[in-house]
């Protein structure tokens, strides 16, 4: 009887491992996102430490404008880094979006940005009719920091320039384009542009 539990033990064993029988389950490489062209300007950028920095909301872009500069401070001061360590990149889409533009464009169509703009709380926190962060901007984009302004947001202020003023919509969006207040990219959307970011090795920040 042992004999035959031996023999009988042994051939199902062997049949696991019979030619073209093989039980091991099969390997696949890891998921990868697909790159795409219009994200490269992702890559021109230092690798040391990447940050990207979600905006959309205009009472709340103060905080981000603040926390991006502790940013850089802190990885340059204690841990001795350079701006030639740190990608930092600033979306500007839905209520903050018109930060992005520089104080001329604000002077002509800040009463409009104002009128228009997207805000948490609008009536403890007004919308302002000049660009506040706009020296504060041009500073951290001297250290490296680039702005991905909305451009679905980009075109949709157009068009309500363009209504309220009597002017070209391609007059005015070139007019927006040229004139920003920091090294920008404009991004086919910020909500996008948020999503290659991750996939490029940045980290996210959400602030609102």
């Amino acid at each position: 009887m042992l004999r035959r539990a031996f023999f009988s033990t042994f051939t199902a064993v062997g049949a696991l491992f019979a030619p073209g029988q093989a039980s091991a389950t099969t390997v696949r490489p890891p998921a990868a996102p697909v790159r795409h062209a219009q994200d490269d300007w992702l890559d021109q950028a230092p690798v040391g430490h990447r940050v990207i920095f979600d905006t959309w909301m205009a009472d709340k872009f103060g905080e981000a404008v603040g926390f991006a500069g502790n940013w850089i401070r802190i990885n340059k001061d204690p841990y001795g880094l350079a701006d030639a360590d740190l990608a930092l990149v600033i979306v500007a889409r839905h209520g903050s979006a018109p930060f992005a533009f520089n104080e001329a464009i604000w002077a002509k169509y800040g009463r409009i940005f104002a009128a228009n703009m997207s805000a948490n709380d609008k009536v403890a926190h007004p919308n302002p009719s000049t660009n506040v962060h706009a020296a504060r901007l041009a500073t951290l984009g001297k250290q490296g920091m680039r702005l991905a302004v909305c451009s679905l947001t980009t075109r949709a202020y157009t068009q309500i320039i363009a209504k309220e003023t009597g002017t070209e919509q391609d007059a005015v969006l070139k007019e927006l384009t040229t004139n920003t207040a920091a090294p920008a990219i404009f991004v086919p959307a910020g909500i996008v542009a948020v999503t290659r970011a991750q996939e490029r090795g940045y980290a996210l920040v959400s602030i609102g």
